[in-house]
């Protein structure tokens, strides 16, 4: 029998780890990681502040739940442009305005938070330009990554993009909770500006990132030549599929406040929220397999699939803790998804398209959640809440196994072979 030798052993340890190699290498992607690192940090605490507030002010769930619908309507509104102008002028520069319009957005935030009687319709309306401006850049940042790394980096330029979130999402809120207790609101807001000024000094520092040589002036004609790229490629199709049928199905997240009630009370929420972040993050940072894996639409519904099943799992938890590892278990498919995914697309769409079919990445990824959310309440309210998690993790399940018989070309999908027939062409 044949022992692992030291250098057996390193081979072993790297796979099983992050692979940094993106951040070595490249200056600018490590300017948008410290970037957006600091950035998205103070973002996850307003995340949690202005809910707090709109409930503080109101008392009222439904007006707390409105959130959400006016966020939808940003996103549905602004998306598409967004991707359109991604494909049509310097990358970067989008990104640092609409940083800049979001730090104006929390900086009347505080304003607000700072008066004797805070102004509810103003918070709903700086959480509707900011839910614009955020469409609007998203897609500019998903087609600035494959012009900062090499190709082959990608998977791991994602992992640590999803290492970096995961941290904020778990962190962030966590410290807005003890910052509103200890501090109060303008605190919480206060920070979130300041961590703005990061974001922007790193975007100043970077390099320019020109629009692709064919780029046009944004139009309805280009917004439609995306949606039409996009329907062309049946595998491309898959990805969004899969994803909405996950997300619509199987997200959770409107049912925590109800769970916690029965597993521990309200000290238990943030338990329950931080969980799935924290299974992201596992995943992301022992990620350094996943650059060996080439069949990645097979990855992604295998991935979806055992989302399903944690979630189902999840429904059935007798305690607290094994409801928390169902959780964080979700979370790793979650991210592994997500990793695979995103390579998918990074590695295939043209440069002259990515802004466009970023846009519609983001419709599916942000879309998907949302919409699940009302579906798990409004099922939660009707029929119990245990029916509504359970019910969706089955059909999480049920909606992968069609996908992968009704979609060879996502099931089959092997990036050595996409990369040769790309070279012949």
């Amino acid at each position: 029998m044949a022992f692992p030798t030291p250098a057996n052993w390193r081979e072993w340890l790297s796979l099983a780890a992050v692979d940094v190699t993106p951040l070595q290498r490249h200056r600018d992607f490590r300017l948008n990681y410290i970037g957006r690192f600091v950035s998205f940090f103070g973002t996850q605490i307003t995340f949690v502040a202005v809910p707090y507030q709109v409930y503080v002010l109101t008392h009222s769930t439904w007006m707390v739940g409105l959130l959400g619908v006016v966020e939808l309507a940003a996103l549905l509104g602004f998306a598409l442009l967004g991707g359109a102008l991604a494909d049509a002028r310097d990358r970067r520069l989008i990104v640092l305005i609409a940083e800049a319009g979001l730090m104006a957005g929390s900086l009347i935030l505080l304003g607000n938070s700072l008066l004797p009687h805070p102004i509810l319709w103003l918070v709903f309306v700086i959480v509707s330009i900011q839910g614009a401006l955020d469409a609007t850049q998203t897609p500019s940042l998903s087609a600035l990554l494959p012009r900062l790394v090499d190709r082959n980096e990608i998977p791991a330029a994602l992992a640590l993009n999803g290492m970096r979130s995961t941290i904020s999402m778990i962190a962030g809120p966590a410290l807005a909770g003890v910052i509103i207790a200890v501090a109060g609101l303008p605190v919480a807001y206060g920070i979130d500006v300041a961590t703005f000024f990061v974001g922007l000094a790193c975007l100043v520092l970077m390099k320019a990132v020109p629009p692709p040589i064919d780029a046009e002036r944004p139009s309805m004609r280009r917004i439609v030549e995306g949606l039409r790229y996009a329907g062309s490629r049946p595998e491309l199709m898959g990805t969004y599929l899969v994803d909405v049928i996950a997300m619509f199905f199987g997200m959770p997240i409107a049912l925590f406040p109800a769970i916690a009630s029965g597993l521990g009370g309200p000290k238990v929420l943030g338990l329950l929220y931080a969980a799935i972040a924290a299974g992201s993050f596992l995943f992301s940072a022992t990620s350094g397999w996943t650059k060996r894996v080439t069949r990645h639409g097979l990855a992604l519904l295998v991935a979806a699939t055992l989302w399903g099943f944690a979630i189902i799992a999840f429904g059935f938890a007798p305690s607290l803790w094994v409801a928390l590892l169902c959780l964080v278990a979700g979370g790793a498919a979650d991210m592994m998804s997500g990793i695979f995914r995103q390579t998918l697309w990074n590695q295939t769409i043209p440069d002259s398209l990515r802004g466009r079919l970023a846009s519609i990445e983001q419709l599916s990824y942000s879309g998907g959640p949302l919409l699940g959310n009302f579906r798990a309440g409004l099922l939660g309210s009707i029929f119990s809440v245990r029916f509504s998690v359970v019910s969706g993790g089955v059909f999480v399940v049920i909606g992968c196994l069609v996908a992968a018989l009704a979609l060879p070309s996502l099931r089959n999908y092997d990036a050595s072979t996409w990369q040769a027939a790309s070279v012949k062409a």
